[in-house]
């Protein structure tokens, strides 16, 4: 058995999910790839490339996998592998006995296998209807914002666009509805925001590290240091919104003002973005250089001075309770 042997004692709630594991010859030497992985899934397909067999495959409908001598490729959801679903939290020392169930499976080393593709994702019920939080995330610096609507302008999922991946929001139940997949007796009737972060490309730059290894999903360091950055994305996101009068705080005229730039932000998308129209304006000669500078003080201004005089929308509050919770085991 291809044992991995790190003790775990401790379990959080976010979950990995979708992954890429790519083992080659140089890190399991003397396993034919070809003539003896292959017998270990099911084979679907063979073709050549750059004069090379390539055999692809799936095993149990949970992942897909090529092989050719020079090593495999595995992709899919370890959670629904191991779990039977990616509703269930799937944390480290699940995590660890995945990768021996699969490494027993295929009869491979995949401890030593590099991740190219990492989903790290948790199930939040909330209160409200999935679509009304969307409404409340606004831009993230350094990452582009799409939102895909259905027919009646209703947003069904929010991605952020980033340059090692992606952040994605979405409604969990619907995804399973259109997929004809089974919900579980706990979330039936439940409203679930899924939140996800893909690592998608450059995952030893994402994590500053040489290379990411299947050991190195349960290692304690590695694991904390995942959940701080699931969780700081979705804290670094700008929230729309979030602005209801704090009346006990405020004292005058001032601070009714500041509440009036205040909505005009929210209205514009956040700080980010309405910083952004003011550049854009400058750049396209609209404003002049003081002029810039002006505003996009008052708007820093605004939002510094917002705590006190403003109390968190409901659903803000909700949801950065959530996402708290998801990680608070390791803390």
């Amino acid at each position: 058995m291809y044992l991995v042997t790190k003790s775990v004692t401790k379990e959080g709630k976010v979950m990995y999910d979708n992954l890429t594991l790519k083992l080659r010859n140089t890190e399991a030497t003397d396993i034919d790839f070809l003539n003896e992985t292959a017998k270990y899934f099911d084979i679907t397909g063979k073709h050549n490339f750059n004069n090379e067999t390539v055999l692809s495959g799936i095993l149990h409908n949970d992942f897909k996998i090529t092989a050719n001598r020079n090593g495999v490729n595995i992709s899919g959801s370890l959670c629904k592998y191991y779990l039977g679903d990616n509703f269930q939290t799937l944390g480290r020392s699940d995590t660890q006995r995945a990768i021996e169930k699969l490494s027993d499976r295929l009869h491979l080393p995949l401890v030593k296998a590099t991740v190219s593709r990492l989903d790290v994702a948790q199930n939040l019920i909330v209160n409200k209807p999935v679509n009304v939080y969307y409404n409340h995330l606004g831009e993230l610096k350094h990452s582009g914002r799409a939102a895909v609507t259905n027919g009646a302008g209703t947003i069904e999922t929010l991605y952020y666009y980033q340059s090692k991946g992606l952040l994605i929001f979405y409604d969990k139940i619907k995804e399973q509805k259109d997929k004809r997949q089974p919900i579980p007796e706990l979330y039936k009737n439940s409203n679930v925001l899924r939140y996800e972060q893909r690592y998608q490309r450059r995952l030893p730059k994402a994590f500053n590290v040489e290379r990411v290894t299947a050991a190195m999903l349960y290692n304690e360091k590695f694991y904390i240091n995942l959940l701080d950055m699931w969780k700081n994305s979705y804290f670094a996101i700008k929230k729309i919104n979030d602005i209801t009068l704090n009346f006990e705080n405020m004292k005058g005229k001032k601070d009714l003002y500041t509440l009036g730039l205040l909505s005009l932000i929210e209205t514009a998308g956040g700080e980010l973005a309405i910083i952004t129209q003011i550049k854009e304006a400058y750049k396209s000669g609209k404003l002049t250089k003081k002029a810039d500078y002006d505003m996009r003080q008052a708007i820093k201004a605004a939002c510094r001075e917002k705590v006190g005089i403003t109390a968190k929308n409901e659903c803000i509050f909700e949801l950065d309770k959530k996402v708290n919770e998801a990680v608070k085991f390791y803390r």
